[in-house]
């Protein structure tokens, strides 16, 4: 496939480019600054503002699926979702956050007590996003959120999927690495399981 990487260079960003490039796909990155993007065959960087829907949706325009992997603080998910609709991308697949996730019926995480503050602000942006998805009739989204610690580690493939409640492991602890993250988005974009749905993946 042709797939669009916003935010190509970022923890999550990074890996899912090279997940993506090594399973055979074409990736254009759009970043903010191209440099920073490593040469590899079948990869194409793009100078693009996410703030900039018109823009944007240009360098969206004759992709197969657009992957969202930007801070939610740093871009406005009524901008991202108009330039994709704009570009006829088919595909949306959003780096979603862990902080809408329940942890009891009906309780967020991001509501829970003991929530870090200063994940706050990007954790209810997270959480605002996914409500507009929500009400798109049109546009096929997905949006997977990480676990509670979203971390760098290893690619080891072995990862359990849910959906709007978070995952914990056995010791309680609640984890996923990047790089297991960026395995279950590219299972996502090959072979779509989740439209218009919001899943969860952790250990």
């Amino acid at each position: 496939m042709k797939i669009a990487v916003v935010g190509a260079t970022g923890n999550a960003g990074s890996r899912i480019t090279s997940e993506l490039l090594d399973r055979g796909h074409h990736v254009t990155a759009i970043v903010r600054n191209v440099a920073k993007v490593p040469a590899r065959p079948n990869l194409v960087a793009r100078q693009g503002d996410v703030l900039d829907a018109p823009g944007l949706a240009e360098l969206l325009k004759g992709h197969d699926l657009v992957v969202s992997a930007v801070h939610f603080t740093a871009s406005d998910p009524g901008k991202l979702i108009a330039a994709v609709k704009a570009a006829a991308v088919p595909r949306y697949i959003v780096v979603g956050g862990a902080g809408s996730l329940e942890v009891a019926p009906g309780l967020k995480l991001f509501d829970a007590p003991g929530f870090p503050q200063e994940y706050l602000a990007e954790a209810r942006k997270g959480g605002a996003f996914l409500d507009l998805l929500r009400q798109e009739t049109a546009l096929d989204w997905s949006f997977l959120s990480p676990s509670a610690f979203f971390i760098p580690g290893e690619r080891t493939g072995r990862f359990r999927l849910g959906t709007d409640q978070l995952l914990t492991a056995a010791d309680g602890k609640s984890s996923i690495s990047f790089e297991d993250y960026a395995v279950a988005l590219a299972d996502e974009a090959e072979r779509p399981a989740h439209p218009r749905r919001r899943f969860t993946v952790g250990y």
